[in-house]
């Protein structure tokens, strides 16, 4: 066993977990995310000889896992009054005009004219009163007085199997050196630490978990094809949210006036805004100004409706690069849709990912061996965002010039607490990085933040490439 997997395994007894290309074949045609995945793994792990119950793995599948091809509807509609458990992502929405709260069910082709969520459920669980979630479920079919038929959501129980110890997982980090840790958190990630060249490429990569910790921190990637943008983004929490062109909605996005009920920004951490060039707006002057506001300071108006929330934006595209791997283009922007075609929305997202500088998923990068469990990963990446200390900590062991651009300042800040929420967790517990890590994690935000500044300044001659100097006391 390498060192670094007997070390995650000593540190964190309860939350590893072992991957290789066997155990990912056990889920072969089973479309679940990964922090399912790993969730049922752990179940029939043997943590002494971390060889899997295959048998006992594959009919947990078969019973609780519908496959594409299931009829679960058929089955429900056979069987009045037969329950059937399976773990599933639901959607619920509120209906005005009846004053029910309905279901839909996507993956199971259970649409929500069909599904109902009774009010005792709705009062054991809030969140069924509007949005998406994973979950334990029990569906039941029955007949109303007319002998219309429906679908009951007769049981639910949250996906969040987990008591999460954040204090001990910040304790844990002094038990890794820098390098070490760098590794253990890309292997969370499910990818191989050595499929990357050197220590540069890896915080690269660690880059797209910004916004799994940062409240409204907004960062732009763009990325050849194939280098794992949407599988980070869609697969590592169910704190965030992925959307993969199409149209897309101030309804979907903030808030519906039609239902008096407020957007996915008020429900998860962050929203991936995959495949950006593909993504169409219906009103574009409408959701420009709302964007405006949001992305600016967490607040959204619709109507006579005042919102605000904490989930930060990533916008996802795609990008020409020469033999040389560089963009053919200079200015990077020029294939996002219209409605970012306006440099004061720009300037308001804080950085920008280069993902040409990571490689192309291949099989070296498959992780292997032991890693964290990744519902236990995304459960602390969503804790920390609550944390303040680390921007108070960036911010007492900085310097900024008097007149540094306010958006740059809180921007290098946003990132620069991010890293440091990442990098050195102990932070709170007064285990502070080393300067030259610290300045690290400066140079890094400082770097983003530029990128976005250059290419300000190739939309719109207003704007200055500069970016504040930042001094460390």
């Amino acid at each position: 066993m390498k060192e670094l997997d007997r070390k995650i395994a000593e540190v964190f007894p309860n939350e590893f977990v072992y991957k290789d290309d066997k155990v990912r074949a056990l889920f072969s045609g089973v479309y679940i995310p990964s922090f399912i995945k790993d969730w049922i793994i752990k179940r029939f792990l043997d943590e002494r000889t971390y060889e899997i119950d295959k048998e006992g793995l594959r009919d947990f599948l078969r019973k609780y896992i519908p496959s594409k091809d299931e009829n679960i509807k058929g089955f429900l509609v056979a069987n009045p009054g037969v329950s059937k458990k399976i773990i599933t992502r639901v959607i619920t929405e509120p209906d005005v005009k009846s004053g029910e709260i309905r279901f839909s069910i996507p993956d199971l082709k259970i649409q929500k004219s069909e599904g109902v969520v009774p009010s005792y459920l709705t009062k054991e669980n809030p969140k069924l009163r509007g949005g998406e979630q994973w979950g334990v479920v029990e569906l039941t079919f029955y007949k109303d007085e007319n002998k219309l038929g429906y679908i009951e959501l007769s049981n639910f129980k949250p996906f969040q199997p987990y008591e999460v110890d954040i204090e001990y997982f910040i304790h844990a980090r002094k038990e890794f050196s820098f390098e070490e840790w760098i590794d253990l958190l890309i292997k969370a990630m499910e990818y191989n630490p050595e499929g990357f060249i050197g220590i540069t490429q890896k915080l690269q990569f660690l880059l797209r978990l910004l916004v799994f910790v940062e409240p409204n921190l907004n960062i732009i990637e763009l990325a050849p094809k194939g280098t794992g943008k949407s599988y980070v983004f869609g697969n590592l929490s169910k704190y965030g949210w992925l959307i993969s062109g199409g149209y897309v909605s101030r309804a979907k996005l903030f808030y519906d006036i039609s239902k008096n009920m407020e957007g996915i920004v008020a429900r998860y951490d962050f929203i991936a805004l995959d495949e950006i060039q593909t993504i169409r707006f219906n009103d574009q002057d409408e959701i420009r100004g709302v964007f405006k506001s949001y992305l600016e300071n967490g607040t959204f108006n619709v109507s006579n409706y005042r919102g605000s929330a904490g989930a930060g934006f990533i916008l996802l595209g795609n990008i020409s690069l020469s033999e040389d791997r560089k963009p053919i283009n200079k200015v990077y922007f020029q294939e996002l849709p219209e409605v970012f075609q306006e440099s004061a929305l720009i300037d308001r997202f804080h950085g920008f990912i280069e993902g040409w500088k990571l490689p192309r998923m291949n099989e070296a990068m498959k992780v292997k061996g032991i890693t964290l469990n990744v519902e236990f990963f995304s459960e602390i990446l969503h804790r920390l965002r609550s944390y303040g200390e680390f921007t108070a900590f960036f911010e007492e062991n900085t310097i900024f010039p008097a007149n540094a651009d306010t958006r740059d300042k809180k921007a290098i800040v946003k990132i620069g607490s991010a890293l440091l929420k990442l990098l050195f967790p102990n932070i709170p517990f007064r285990i502070y990085p080393s300067k030259e890590e610290f300045r690290l994690c400066v140079n890094i935000a400082k770097e983003m933040r530029a990128i976005i500044k250059e290419q300000l300044s190739f939309m719109d001659q207003e704007y200055s490439k500069q970016v504040p100097s930042v001094e460390l006391k």
